[in-house]
């Protein structure tokens, strides 16, 4: 009975396992080759299209806006290709962005940003790789960017827009202690002011001042928005979300919306409710780009897909109407956050700037108060050593010592099931034709001893939550993103870069590349560590009587490593950690209790020739 409940836990525990691996890793990693193929083929023919020349009356066009009091169309492309970035930049007066953590420009045109480099983090962990391109002009295939407007009307004339040629004062660079002052004039006696600034970081301050000389009253709508044209080239799939996202205050509250780029094809604009406060943008796995409008006045956000033209995905908004009397002037205030999605200063920037809960531009999950929380701790132990593996493994001993009450009865339990295996061995023999009496007396020996038949398994179905939180930590947060451990694993968020098949490096051939079987090939030095972990614990067993539970006993390491090979390496590190700490006191608590210890003699069984049927 008992063997009979250990073994159906232990098989669902290990379909749940397989099941969301193939949720969670298999399928996004089908998904992302499809859509790879499916981009590249765009780009393809969006560059070849671009190649061709503009159709007359096209330039300025942005079909499927309003076009009443709405945002503004989009100015046509001009056939600058994916290779000609440099060119498509030199083409505008610009004004540069220099930070610690950021460089690139202003285009004047528009006041637009859309050149924008992360100069912290690089495309691979090669030291010499290029930047993260987080932005980039419209006119290429790539484009994205964000942009901060007005719409008026007849009374205010025209108000900068997406062709307004700004002029800059002086001739500066934008820098932290630096900011930028940018002026246009209007024919009704209108004058734009914006001054732009920037912190350390990665929050630029957009702050428009507006000036009526003349000599009625106008009243005129801010807007903002961040267009991208194209989709990352390997989407996260279920695991977390990529696409438009925003929060708006309800009731005091914040609202989240989030909306794939799949969703928003197919319902093409969503309107949530007017707010006076909230965020929205566009993101993807790491970085993000998002407007924060002022809180002064209502805002209508916005979510929307626009297949016409160049297919784009826009997150925007639109003020209510601000009046301006003649002789006055008026403020508006806008932020833009643009890069990457650091846990801390995400956190920093929703309480120094009052950001309505802008800690859901990361997505915790779910079960946010387990990921959120084990983030935390591998943070600060990472601050504490140096290290993330190292901080990794520190964890894995902590969550050990939180659960070692729990772990500890198991295992006490666990070692006086070995001990009355006699008396249980008796009961089958003696009530071997009558499986109710069996039964019966088995309950009766458990009570008796103060045994609990499922405690064995325990230790599996509490680490199952802690493993998929540590997954989640893993694959969100970027301050995982190339985080080397020792040796060969310079990335804990990436899997194990070796393979036994090459034989680690010291044949000149690449697994990966073998058509079909390539991702099976990739099995690396920690993952084979892991299925030996996994191996020995299982041994500390008896050896289960049923053949059938035998055999998949002695199969599961070897399904787990090449399960396991695919996963990130920080994740491959603390199973077997935890494994080996898992036999460590298994052993120890057994040793106490009086319980042999199993491993030995089923580690020699292996090697043992087995009796034949004759025998």
């Amino acid at each position: 009975m008992e063997n009979n409940r250990n073994f159906f836990i232990t098989i669902a525990a290990s379909v749940l396992i397989l099941t969301l691996w193939q949720v969670f890793y298999m399928n996004p990693r089908i998904e992302s080759q499809r859509e790879t193929a499916r981009i590249e083929a765009e780009r393809v023919a969006a560059e070849q299209k671009a190649a061709q020349p503009a159709q007359p009356g096209t330039a300025g066009t942005d079909a499927g806006v309003p076009p009443q009091g709405g945002v503004p169309g989009l100015p046509g492309t001009d056939g600058a290709t994916e290779a000609g970035r440099e060119q498509a930049l030199a083409k505008g007066q610009r004004v540069p962005i220099d930070t610690p953590s950021l460089s690139g420009s202003i285009n004047l045109t528009g006041g637009r940003l859309d050149d924008l480099r992360l100069k912290d983090y690089r495309l691979t962990v090669d030291p010499n790789s290029p930047t993260i391109e987080l932005l980039n002009p419209q006119v290429l295939p790539n484009g994205y960017f964000a942009e901060i407007g007005f719409v008026g009307n007849a009374e205010t004339g025209a108000v900068p827009g997406p062709d307004t040629v700004w002029t800059v004062e002086g001739n500066p660079t934008l820098t932290p202690s630096t900011p930028v002052t940018l002026t246009w004039t209007n024919d009704k006696g209108l004058t734009f002011k914006r001054t732009i600034s920037v912190d350390a970081d990665y929050m630029f301050t957009v702050s428009d001042t507006v000036s009526n000389a003349g000599t009625v009253p106008v009243s005129l709508s801010n807007y903002g928005r961040v267009t991208r044209f194209d989709k990352p080239l390997h989407p996260a799939g279920w695991v977390l979300h990529e696409g438009l996202i925003g929060v708006t205050d309800v009731d005091g509250s914040g609202k989240l919306h989030e909306h794939t780029y799949a969703s928003i094809e197919e319902d093409k604009q969503s309107q949530p409710d007017k707010t006076s406060q909230g965020w929205l943008g566009i993101t993807d796995k790491y970085w993000a780009v998002t407007l924060v409008p002022s809180t002064k006045q209502p805002f209508q956000p916005r979510f929307a897909f626009f297949p016409d033209g160049r297919p784009r995905y826009q997150s925007d908004f639109l003020t209510d109407a601000i009046p301006v009397a003649p002789g006055q002037s008026a403020t508006v205030e806008t932020m833009v956050f643009a890069g990457a999605k650091e846990v801390a200063k995400i956190n920093a920037y929703e309480q120094g700037r009052s950001i309505l809960r802008f800690d859901l531009l990361i997505d915790w999950g779910y079960f946010y108060f387990i990921t959120k929380p084990m983030f935390w701790l591998i943070d600060n132990l990472y601050k504490l050593l140096g290290n993330f593996g190292l901080a990794i493994l520190a964890t894995t001993v902590l969550v050990k010592a939180v659960f070692f009450p729990l772990a500890n009865k198991s295992y006490k339990s666990m070692a006086n099931m070995k001990k009355v295996q006699p008396k249980m061995l008796e009961i089958r023999e003696k009530y071997a034709d009558d499986k109710m009496k069996q039964q019966q007396a088995m309950m009766e020996l458990y009570k008796t001893e103060k045994i609990n038949p499922i405690a064995g398994c325990w230790p599996v179905l509490i680490q199952i939550p802690v493993f998929f939180a540590l997954y989640k930590v893993l694959y969100i947060t970027i301050e995982m993103r190339h985080a080397p451990f020792f040796g060969w694993i310079q990335d804990l968020a990436a899997p194990d870069p070796t393979s036994l098949f090459n034989l680690f490096g010291l044949l000149p051939f690449d697994p990966s590349t073998v058509p079909v079987f390539g991702h099976f090939l990739m099995l690396g030095v920690w993952p084979i560590i892991m299925g030996i972990t996994m191996f020995l614990q299982m041994r500390m067993n008896p050896t289960p009587p049923d053949p059938t539970q035998a055999m998949i006993f002695n199969w599961m390491p070897l399904i787990f490593t090449f399960m396991l090979a695919s996963f990130p390496a920080g994740l491959v590190i603390y199973w077997a950690w935890n494994n080996t700490l898992s036999v460590i006191q298994q052993g120890v608590i057994m040793k106490r209790q009086g319980a042999k210890i199993e491993l030995w003699d089923n580690l020699a069984g292996l090697f043992k020739r087995k009796p034949t049927p004759a025998e």
